[in-house]
């Protein structure tokens, strides 16, 4: 059953922008700290692996059982998940400590970009959309400036640097208790409309947004088998793949190879670069860090503005990005400087915020208002598969590429 309330289009898009950046920033610092958690020796997708994995569970199962949660349950399980995580991350001198407290925070992460995507549904969705994806881009921008900031620039101790980032998650309380509207808090109005129809409560039709009782009351499972319930979420799922989860997919393949395979391998000498910024190579990689993520936050940002309904052109264009860094890695060509090589890191990063925030206004603008919220949910399986694809490539890709560039007399890779 649907009510309509009456919110501003500015209190819906700051809410999910500060959902989006809360729920990703965490992730963005932690893979700026990967040479910092696992050294120069253990490949980084052992960090992207336990960035990624638990959230992609979560999501590939949360079609089957997330309607069972209500949102306010999924908030304090955010908050509780990630700062736990980091306190982990940041205090334990284990590695494999580290390894369960970056799970901690990615099962956070899996959880809370379905939570509020599946939200989106509920209000405004050009507006709780573009929110969202701006967030999201600026959790990329800031976490890696400032996680780049304090670490290359004013030298803290990367340990107290993580372990300042676990007071963040606590926003989620703010954004969704006092930020967003009473309904999310249950004060939601009891209708006698036996169809769900929409009815408004009042006739500002411009700020109307469009919220559910599923907020506060999940839906429970319909009579039937088990059995049944999983054919018909499958059902479900198929049609989305090809439109949308394919290409969002693919295209984080190739990003993902390139940031966390291809990119710890992108070295030049450092008497060439400027010492300000780049004292040792672990520098470069967090540099290119936040390049990239300057271009997803550019491009998420401007979802409003710019519609690309071709989503296949994004993943063909972000591959063309991995068989050129493949080249750099191999041959140190076709840059023999590091500056036009940052351009193309910003460019990719352009790609991928491009395809994030396209795929999901266009899963809003075509997928019928019934099957919306669930759409949301699924949709967001395909970049945590990729990511995983990719940490999976990036295991064997790094460890040889630097073996090749060892062979042809450059170390860097090893950190020397």
């Amino acid at each position: 059953m649907a009510v309509v309330v009456s919110s501003s289009k500015s209190r819906i898009f700051v809410a999910f922008f500060l959902f989006g950046l809360l729920n990703n920033i965490l992730y963005v610092v932690i893979l700026s700290a990967a040479v910092d958690l696992v050294g120069s020796s253990t490949p980084k997708a052992a960090v992207l692996l336990s960035d990624i994995l638990p959230a992609f569970l979560v999501k590939v199962s949360a079609p089957f059982y997330i309607h069972l949660i209500p949102y306010h349950v999924r908030i304090w399980t955010l908050v509780a998940l990630s700062s736990l995580g980091m306190v982990v991350i940041s205090e334990s001198p284990i590695l494999g400590w580290k390894l369960f407290g970056i799970g901690m925070a990615s099962l956070s992460s899996g959880l809370g970009e379905i939570t509020f995507l599946q939200l989106t549904h509920f209000y405004l969705e050009t507006h709780s959309i573009a929110g969202f994806a701006t967030g999201t881009g600026g959790a990329g921008l800031a976490g890696s400036f400032v996680f780049m900031l304090l670490t290359n620039v004013i030298n803290l101790n990367v340990s107290t640097v993580l372990l300042s980032f676990a007071i963040l998650p606590f926003g989620f309380i703010f954004g969704f208790f006092w930020l967003l509207p009473k309904p999310v808090l249950g004060e939601y109005l009891e209708l006698h409309d036996e169809e769900g129809l929409d009815q408004h409560t009042d006739q500002d039709d411009e700020d109307e947004v469009h919220v559910s009782e599923q907020i506060v009351h999940p839906s429970k499972f319909q009579k039937g088998s088990l059995k049944s319930h999983f054919n018909e979420t499958i059902a479900k799922i198929k049609p989305l793949f090809v439109p949308y989860m394919i290409p969002l997919c693919s295209v984080y393949i190739s990003e993902y190879v390139i940031n966390q395979g291809i990119s710890p391998t992108l070295l030049f000498p450092l008497d060439e670069l400027p010492s300000w910024l780049f004292s040792s190579y672990r520098d470069i990689y967090v540099v290119y860090g936040f390049l990239y993520q300057l271009g997803v936050f550019v491009s998420r940002s401007s979802i409003a503005y710019v519609r690309i309904k071709n989503l296949y052109l994004l993943s063909i264009l972000q591959f063309i990005n991995v068989v050129v860094t493949l080249s750099q890695s191999v041959f140190q060509f076709p840059f023999h400087r590091i500056w036009l090589l940052l351009i193309l890191i910003f460019y990719e990063g352009l790609l991928g915020g491009f395809s994030y925030g396209n795929t999901f206004m266009s899963v809003s603008e075509e997928v019928i208002k019934s099957e919306r919220e669930f759409s949301m949910g699924c949709v967001g399986i395909s970049d945590s598969l990729g990511i995983v694809v990719a940490g999976c490539i990036n295991w064997w890709l790094e460890g040889y590429l630097c073996s090749i560039q060892v062979g042809k007399g450059r170390d860097w890779c090893l950190g020397k």
